[in-house]
């Protein structure tokens, strides 16, 4: 014991001794450490992020929408083959015994003009279900009625994204905006919900309802796709199940063909945009991880040049009696210490650097023990591994031509 704390003091003080180049060796370890913490902390956080965003539309929401048909062995490409129309909506609505709310969702996209001012958002043409469906909130104001939306009633709840660029400080309750150039007078604002977990602003949006959008300002027959809410989370797969009966039926689609739709629940949809964070993070972990090599190369090199240096300094320490197996321990021990101190300066790093992507930026970042732990020991792993070699050659001078060497 005593003799490896002497040797680690010798360490200790060979690096020192070249605080710079030690400082520059480790460099690699640095950054690849700090690099996997955080790369894999963004995909944490934007694992997390989504699914918080997911489960706060409901735990009962379903949402049906269109893929693929192949018919004749040809595909007609996921999406590309959209049949929902409003019959669909009203079947489900009338025949689903499971289902407490369906709403039809029609996108569109305008220019909202209004006091004097513009601004581009996206307009969603829904039912008045769809409010407690997703579980918005109304800031001020009122949401449309199945009146409103019968009669294709030209008014427009507000997100507060767009409320703030058209109206400023302005109430905007029963102020009249034009969208596309047809009129509509705002009933309702929304209250914020900030960005979902891709970066997109949920207060950028204005909503009216279905059949207003539909035939007024997409001019189609077609709707993009159908929201729905179970009676219970117990019945949410009799409720799909319902659900695809009805579609399958209303399409025509004969009995061994797809659907032409897909029906997903609020879990399918969390565990499918998590399994893409993950690999997404799986992979960005990798390539962070590629740096802790490279560190590990330069460290290797740097202990090479420290062997051909010292060499006389070697000799020297044979001559008085120390072993092959001390020599190769210190100089073991001097890369491990750079690997291991590169490790923590790493650590250090990553967790300044997702303070400053948390505060600053809409990066949210979730900091893993597990993947810190694992970040220490396989820099340490590095370190032992490249510092094997230069610590074997040392090893295996020859004192006395160790002692001849200028």
């Amino acid at each position: 014991m005593k003799q490896i704390k002497n040797l680690l003091k010798a360490s200790f003080k060979s690096i020192m001794k070249n605080r710079m180049r030690s400082l520059l060796t480790s460099l690699g370890i640095i950054i690849g450490v700090s690099a996997v913490i955080v790369m894999v902390g963004i995909g944490a956080g934007s694992q997390k992020r989504i699914a918080d965003e997911i489960s706060s539309m409901g735990s009962n929401m379903i949402i049906v929408f269109p893929s693929f048909s192949q018919r004749g062995g040809v595909s007609r490409g996921a999406g590309s083959f959209n049949r929902f129309t409003m019959d669909d909506v009203k079947a489900i609505r009338e025949e689903a015994t499971q289902i407490k709310s369906v709403s039809a969702v029609v996108m569109a996209s305008g220019q909202i003009i209004g006091n004097g001012n513009n601004w581009s958002c996206q307009i969603q043409g829904v039912d008045p279900e769809y409010l407690d469906i997703r579980g918005l909130e109304l800031k001020s104001g009122e949401f449309f009625t199945e009146k409103d939306n019968r009669t294709c009633k030209k008014v427009v709840v507000l997100g507060q994204t767009v409320v703030e660029n058209i109206f400023g400080d302005m109430d905007p309750i029963g102020q009249k905006i034009r969208i596309r150039n047809t009129p509509f007078t705002v009933i309702g604002v929304l209250r914020e919900k900030g960005q979902d977990g891709r970066g997109q602003d949920q207060d950028d949006i204005a909503y009216a309802p279905s059949l207003t959008v539909l035939y007024r300002l997409k001019g189609d027959r077609f709707i993009n796709s159908i929201n729905a809410s179970s009676t219970t989370l117990e019945s949410i797969d009799k409720a799909q199940e319902e659900i695809s009966v009805i579609l399958r039926r209303e399409h025509k689609i004969d009995y061994g063909e797809e659907d032409d739709f897909m029906v997903a629940n609020q879990t399918e949809i969390t565990e499918m945009a998590s399994e893409t964070s993950r690999i997404m993070t799986m992979l960005l972990g990798a390539v962070a991880a590629v740096s802790l090599i490279v560190g590990g190369i330069g460290i290797m090199n740097i202990m090479l040049v420290s062997v051909t240096e010292r060499t006389r300094e070697i000799g020297i320490r044979m001559s008085v009696g120390a072993r092959s197996h001390d020599i190769l321990t210190q100089f073991l021990l001097e890369s491990v210490v750079l690997s291991l101190s590169g490790g923590i300066i790493g650590i250090l790093l990553s967790v300044v650097i997702a303070i400053i992507l948390n505060s600053w930026t809409s990066i949210n970042t979730l900091i893993q023990p597990v993947i810190v732990i694992i970040s220490f020991t396989f820099s340490g792993a590095v370190g032992i591994f490249f510092g094997f070699y230069p610590a074997v050659k040392a090893s295996k001078l020859n004192p006395i031509e160790a002692l001849r060497y200028e």
